[in-house]
C-alpha cells in the first residue's frame, strides 16, 4: 500500500488505516524530522522480528522507538529531574536520548544494560500515528545491503514493496540522521553527531 498523507495537517481518515495496520502486526516506512524510518508496534514481537529480518541485523542491537511526547517517555524509561528538563527543552526535534528502560518495554528493545534509545520526532505524521495507536514504533533508518540510506518514498516502494505492508509518502525529509546522547546516570554523553545541535553536551 502506498498512502501520500499531508504531513503539515495529516487526513485523520489515512492515520487510522495507518494505525490499524500497526494494531494487526504490520511494517510501514513512514517519515520522520530527520530521515524515513521503518516501523512496527514495539509491543508485537513478531513484526520486530521481520523487521530485523528486513534490516538483516543481529538482534543483539536493539532499535530505538517514537514516543508522541514526554508523558509518553516517562511511561517507557526512568527519566530524572536533570532528563526531563534536558528533554523538555529539545524535544519534538531530531534527537535520540538513551535512558534506563521501564518495565514496559519489550525486553527485544532494550540492551544487555537495560537502556533503550527514545524519539519525539518534530513530526505531525509519525507522532499522529502514535497517539491513535496507543504504543510507540520502531524508528529504524531504511538502507540498502551498502548502508546507504533511502529517502524517498518510491524508492523505498522499489526497493521494499512486497516486504512491508505500507509506504507513507509524507514529502521531502533532510535525509540525515538524529543525534545521539546518553543521559544514563545524569551524565550526558554523545554518541553520534546529527542533525540536532549537540555543542552544550561537549
Amino acid at each position: 500500500m502506498y498512502l501520500k498523507i499531508n504531513p503539515y495537517n495529516p487526513e485523520p481518515r489515512q492515520i487510522d488505516k495507518v494505525a490499524q495496520l500497526l494494531k494487526q502486526g504490520g511494517i510501514i516506512a513512514y517519515p520522520t524530522d530527520t530521515c524515513y524510518g521503518l516501523g512496527c508496534d514495539i509491543m508485537n514481537k513478531k513484526a520486530i522480528e521481520k523487521v530485523y529480518q528486513i534490516k538483516q541485523l543481529d538482534k543483539k542491537q536493539p532499535f530505538s522507538f517514537i514516543c508522541s511526547d514526554l508523558t509518553n517517555i516517562s511511561q517507557y524509561a526512568k527519566v530524572t529531574n536533570y532528563a526531563y528538563k534536558t528533554m523538555k527543552r529539545l524535544l519534538p526535534g531530531p534527537y535520540t536520548f538513551i535512558l534506563d528502560g521501564s518495565k514496559l518495554v519489550p525486553k527485544i528493545m532494550l540492551t544487555k544494560r537495560k537502556t533503550a534509545g527514545i524519539r519525539v520526532p518534530n513530526h505531525p505524521i509519525c507522532l499522529q500515528i502514535i497517539q491513535k495507536l496507543g504504543n510507540p514504533i520502531i524508528s529504524t533508518s531504511i538502507t540498502r545491503p551498502d548502508r546507504t540510506m533511502l529517502n524517498e518514498p518510491f524508492l523505498i516502494e522499489e526497493y521494499l514493496g512486497k516486504r512491508i505492508d505500507a509506504v507513507i509518502d509524507g514529502g521531502p525529509v533532510p535525509g540525515e540522521p538524529s543525534s545521539i546522547i546518553s543521559l544514563i546516570d545524569d551524565e550526558p554523553v554523545v554518541i553520534r553527531k546529527g542533525l540536532g545541535n549537540v555543542e552544550e553536551f561537549l
